[in-house]
């Protein structure tokens, strides 16, 4: 009789605890919050999101997932809706996107707004308003996949014939070249090994001719620079050049002025002279043939043919 009545009193404290923990549960999980509905469709996957998701407004909980079926006004397409709190600013411009949580995996409603439009979309429990749902970053990478896949392939392709037999033939013939090549050129190197070696010597005979040649470049700038110095008191105002420039031009005015006055007065004079000259020259030719005209002087002239007393050369009188 003991043991039924432990037997009662254990199962009647099983189930207040457990009525308990149901109070509890329901407590915790009540919410006093208004919320409005919104419904989001899309023709994308939505793989990994359940009912009771969480519903995100840039990341702030504020609502969670009420039902997920099929859209009766678009065929084909999933209908998602969506409980959310009253007061979240949703506008005309806000849309949504599916994420996935962490490493879990669990998808949720993350909904963003870019801010083109400032209207309030208009609450309606009967007909609630409709969302766009867009791709989310693993929609886009999914949809890529095909491209990236033929892409891969593509690349494959290539670089299998890229390691075709021909060309790794090429390849293996490339190698061997530059081996050979790095071979004929440690033996040049080997080879130029003495001339190597007797480059510091060369280096310092250089460096003795650029001395050299740098003495001489000194020696002849000094040069220059003197040549440069006397050339520029030759050709200074009332220095040498100049003089001999002042005495060519007095011998031109003294040249010119010969030339004006003195040569007619000597040509005058010449030309006097020359006939004085003449006069004497009569003179003389005179006095030879006839002496004594200097002192009876000349007599009368000497009769002509015809004349009285002429008498022809070699005739008698």
């Amino acid at each position: 009789m003991e043991n039924k009545a432990h037997a009662l009193a254990a199962g009647a404290f099983v189930l207040v605890v457990a009525a308990l923990l149901a109070v509890l549960a329901v407590w915790l999980t009540r919410d006093n919050g208004e919320r409005n509905l919104y419904e989001l469709s899309t023709r994308e996957t939505i793989s990994g999101l359940q009912p009771q998701a969480q519903v995100r407004f840039r990341g702030v909980p504020v609502g969670k997932v009420e039902f997920i079926g099929f859209d009766h006004k678009a065929a084909g397409n999933v209908l998602i809706r969506i409980s959310v709190d009253e007061g979240t600013p949703l506008t005309q411009s806000t849309f949504a996107t599916l994420s996935s949580q962490g490493v879990t995996g669990l998808g949720f409603i993350q909904l963003e707004d870019d801010g083109p439009s400032t209207v309030a979309l208009v609450v309606n429990d009967d007909d609630p308003p409709r969302i766009p749902l867009k791709p989310g970053l693993l929609d886009k990478l999914l949809s890529k996949s095909e491209v990236i896949m033929d892409q891969v392939e593509a690349a494959s392709t290539k670089l299998n014939k890229l390691l075709g037999d021909a060309n790794q033939e090429a390849l293996i013939s490339a190698v061997n070249n530059f081996s050979q090549a790095a071979d004929s050129i440690n033996k040049v190197v080997l080879k130029m090994d003495p001339v190597v070696a007797g480059l510091p010597k060369l280096s310092q005979e250089a460096s003795a001719t650029m001395k050299s040649f740098k003495t001489a470049a000194d020696d002849v700038s000094k040069t220059a620079t003197s040549v440069t110095a006397t050339a520029e008191r030759l050709n200074a105002k009332g220095g040498p050049i100049d003089k001999v420039a002042e005495g060519g031009a007095a011998l031109a005015a003294t040249v010119e002025t010969f030339s004006a006055a003195t040569l007619p007065r000597l040509g005058e004079v010449a030309e006097e002279t020359a006939r004085a000259m003449r006069q004497l020259r009569r003179t003389v030719n005179a006095v030879d043939d006839n002496p004594q005209s200097l002192i009876f002087g000349n007599g009368p002239p000497t009769p002509g043919p015809g004349e009285k007393g002429f008498t022809a050369p070699g005739g008698q009188p």
